[in-house]
């Protein structure tokens, strides 16, 4: 099983960011740690419904959870405990801005027991950092790793973008030089897209900024590249890992694994149960003390929904797709797919595999689409 935690407060709002988050303004904190609680406990039977076979982590996300003080954090962790067993669990990962700790923070994170920190790098270019609203600077990152790194952080991940606005190819190859040379674990390497309700989505539809998907491609082959090439795994569209470092938590994602969210605006999936939290810290708090739960809505997924998100997720992936769990008359699709060079069939003892490679990574959403579209027309053919 899998713990998603939402902390969604940031010190300032950067103009890309879709999650829900806000500054924390007057939220008082500590009802907004005793809701968490209280919204964990509510779960505690779907986090014991976990085989035992299967990897069971935790993830603090955001927003910013390192903003958060060591006495909040403690109370925290100290209750998750108890629900979890921190010191059972496969991997604990926790998010940091690198301009919002100190080495005795992390200290004290690494005393809770967490394993992985993942890092909102984005880049090394002091100029793109500004024009993404991050206040670090390259040095900060720089100092941040190793700091980590001397605490004894077993795992560093560096979260990084690609395809922004002013940011040169010659930017963004050095970025994945620097990056390199700071030795990280993992790195997630995200291609800009325009979210609703951001300052690049409105830049965008007023038609002050172009998408231009050879562009990305270029980006995205040039990280594919430098980052296979200096010993990474592309395990997932947007990650690399080395040897014994993928995110477990983010691989149940994509394995379709089920996972409980606790906090405003986060979403847990059990079965074919989808379950939304309310999006608004002050109406969740005060829900969720008052009520002991913040759902707002449940979602059921159908056969075909779930079939077909699985797969897609599963394609993000370079193990691939089982071949039996393609859409059924996609044979000539695929194997046109593998003819370009964008996918590739892999012999697996637990049967055939397929997987999309190269500019065929970036393209899996428009893939899956195109899968799922070639098997109605033909089914609708039939008939």
């Amino acid at each position: 099983m899998h713990l998603y935690v939402h902390i969604p407060f940031c010190h300032r709002i950067c103009p890309y960011c879709s999650f829900y988050k806000h500054t924390p303004g007057k939220t008082e904190m500590k009802r907004f740690i005793q809701a968490l609680i209280v919204e964990a406990h509510s779960k505690r039977d779907l986090l014991g419904q976990a085989p035992p076979d299967e990897p069971r982590t935790l993830y603090l996300g955001g927003g910013t959870p390192s903003m958060l003080s060591n006495r909040h954090l403690g109370t925290l962790i100290t209750e998750l405990d108890s629900l979890v067993s921190i010191d059972s669990l496969h991997e604990f990962s926790f998010e940091a801005n690198p301009a919002t700790f100190t080495r005795q923070k992390i200290e004290f994170w690494k005393s809770l027991g967490m394993t992985r920190v993942s890092l909102g790098a984005q880049s090394w270019d002091p100029q793109v950092l500004a024009i993404l609203g991050r206040t670090h600077s390259p040095e900060t990152i720089t100092h941040a790793v190793q700091t980590l790194r001397e605490v004894g952080i077993p795992q560093i991940n560096l979260d990084l973008m690609f395809s922004i606005p002013g940011q040169s190819l010659e930017s963004w190859q050095d970025t994945l030089d620097r990056t390199i040379d700071a030795a990280p674990d993992h790195i997630s390497a995200y291609n800009l897209t325009y979210e609703e309700d951001t300052e690049f989505f409105n830049s965008l539809a007023q038609g002050n900024t172009q998408i231009d998907p050879d562009h990305d491609a270029e980006y995205f082959t040039l990280a594919d590249t430098m980052l296979t090439e200096a010993g990474f795994r592309h395990y997932e569209t947007s990650n690399y890992a080395r040897q014994g470092h993928v995110s477990q938590h983010n691989w149940g994602y994509w394995q379709g694994d089920d996972y409980v969210g606790i906090g405003p605006g986060a979403v847990s999936t059990i079965g074919h149960r989808r379950y939304h939290n309310i999006e608004d810290t002050t109406a969740y708090i005060r829900t969720t003390l008052e009520r002991g739960t913040p759902e707002a809505d449940v979602e059921i997924l159908s056969p075909e929904d779930k079939h077909l998100e699985r797969v897609a997720l599963l394609l993000r992936t370079d193990r691939g797709v089982p071949q039996d769990l393609l859409p059924p008359h996609t044979d000539t699709l695929t194997d046109q797919l593998i003819q370009e060079g964008l996918a590739r069939a892999i012999a697996d003892n637990q049967g055939p595999r397929f997987a999309l490679v190269g500019r065929g990574k970036l393209l899996v959403d428009e893939i899956v689409a195109e899968l799922f579209a070639t098997s109605s027309k033909l089914a609708d053919s039939a008939h």
